[in-house]
């Protein structure tokens, strides 16, 4: 069965049950009410009838007392302690009653009894008589006004269920196809997606604010993933055939040429050794590269804790100073340190240092003076933590080299593009996606990245970052207790 039908299906049992149970509960409490009324209206009605039979006993006859009180629809009788029926009085319409066993009783008694399939009221008060024997007065009262009065009330109870239910299995029709669109639409689009190959999003009515708009909400944001995924995916397929193509080929040809004539000639071995390790190297750093950039920013996992920028920055100065040589010179702002706690962030230790470092390797491979890494304070964002505005420290790496042409500038974060006097370098090496890498490290952790260069005078690679991360996905861990500085 589909699932709308079972909606429908449920929905419509679900309301016509609980129209049914209503209207028995109600047919219930009414016909107890009004059989209850009745009880209480004759039990007084005998109590007064046996008061005046009691004052005008002498004045008249029993009988005639008896008929003066006796119901329209019913009977009332005199019963002695011996359980005789010393009076008996019926209206014309009830003279069955009369037939009746005769049963005597020493207290009130007030009842809804049966007698020939008939509903009756019996209410019995035993009184002192004239002579001072104790006897009861009877009254009996037929039930049929009121039992009329409740089969009109179950034939209305019935037709209105069945009027109600009209509606329902309209309403639970409805009601499937209301929850089903959704799901329908997002089948469909799942379905063109697996036929055209191109991924498709719901049109969504951000006014439903229900949760089928966040289904069909979690829907696209899952398509959005999927496609971002997807393009990566092929991207790294893309990227990773045409640019491994080269060192392979270069490895290969050394390859074949040692094979050849490495023996007999030294100098041509160590040229060739040296190629194939230098390529070799290139190719492991590409492909690490390639693989970092080919993962979603939210599979990055970061982990964000409070950092001393200044004693960051020193730590990779140090260790790139050991590995290539080259003079780094570290400048903070007065204004910095004049309050070294605005020297404290909050950020991912190794992705920042992974960030800088790729920004000064650049620096190195293109200029051949002394590295100047600046550190000062940045303008606040109009985006708030709380009601606190984020401020935010700048980094500036600022290189003496051969600078980027202002044609190029808004290029050099694209895949594999290098500047055409970077490719005439021969000691320069690199794979052309160190800063799109870089780019990508400073989305993930909340961070800008900007260049400033004149051609021959040098680059300045401009790193904006926030005093305080705040994630934008739950698979970042942060410590949101820390103070904002």
């Amino acid at each position: 069965m589909k699932l709308r039908s079972k909606i429908h299906l449920y929905s419509s049992v679900l309301f016509a049950l609980l129209f049914i149970l209503t209207n028995v509960l109600v047919y219930i409490v009414f016909s107890r009410l009004s059989i209850n009324e009745q009880l209480v209206r004759v039990e007084s009605q005998t109590n007064k009838t046996a008061d005046n039979i009691r004052q005008i006993a002498g004045s008249m006859t029993t009988a005639d007392l008896l008929r003066a009180y006796v119901p329209v629809d019913g009977m009332i009788r005199i019963v002695t302690e011996k359980g005789n029926n010393s009076l008996v009085v019926t209206s014309s319409s009830e003279q069955e009653l009369s037939k009746r066993t005769v049963s005597y009783s020493k207290e009130l008694q007030s009842q809804k009894i049966t007698y020939n399939a008939n509903g009756y009221v019996f209410v019995s008060i035993p009184v002192i008589w004239t002579d001072g024997s104790v006897v009861n007065v009877q009254v009996t009262e037929s039930l049929h006004q009121t039992e009329n009065y409740l089969q009109v009330l179950r034939i209305v109870l019935i037709t209105v269920t069945g009027l109600a239910m009209i509606p329902v299995i309209l309403s639970g029709h409805i009601l499937g196809r209301i929850i089903m669109r959704p799901i329908g639409a997002m089948t469909s689009t799942m379905s063109e997606i697996k036929r055209s190959g191109r991924f498709k999003r719901l049109e969504l009515d951000p006014k439903s604010k229900d949760e089928l708009l966040e289904m069909g909400q979690t829907f696209n944001a899952m398509i959005d993933l999927l496609e971002t995924n997807y393009d990566k995916q092929k991207q790294f397929v893309s990227n990773a055939s045409h640019e491994l193509k080269t060192p392979l080929t270069i490895i290969e040809s050394y390859a074949s040429l040692l094979k050849r004539r490495g023996m007999d000639r030294p100098e041509l071995f160590h040229e060739s050794v040296d190629a194939i390790h230098s390529e070799a190297v290139r190719m492991k750093e590409m492909t690490e590269q390639l693989l970092l950039l080919a993962k979603h920013k939210e599979q990055w996992n970061l982990s964000i804790e409070p950092l001393h920028l200044a004693e960051e920055i020193d730590q990779l100065v140090k260790g790139f100073h050991n590995a290539y040589q080259r003079q780094i010179d570290v400048r903070i702002s007065p204004e910095l340190l004049a309050k070294p706690s605005l020297l404290l962030i909050q950020n991912d230790a190794g992705k920042l240092r992974q960030l800088l470092f790729i920004l000064l390797d650049n620096a190195r491979k293109y200029s051949q003076n002394p590295i100047v890494i600046e550190i000062e304070n940045d303008q606040p964002l109009s985006e708030h933590a709380g009601t606190v505005k984020i401020q935010r420290r700048c980094i500036r790496i600022i290189d003496q080299g051969i600078g980027i042409p202002q044609a190029e500038l808004s290029k050099v974060f694209d895949r594999f593009y290098r500047v055409d006097e970077a490719r005439s370098r021969t000691d320069v090496g690199g794979s052309g996606l160190g800063l799109t890498l870089a780019l990508e490290i400073a989305d993930a952790i909340g961070a800008t990245i900007r260049l400033e260069s004149v051609e021959k005078e040098g680059t300045t690679a401009i790193v904006s970052l926030p005093a305080i991360f705040v994630p934008t996905t739950t698979m970042f861990s942060a410590n949101s207790n820390e103070e904002p500085v």
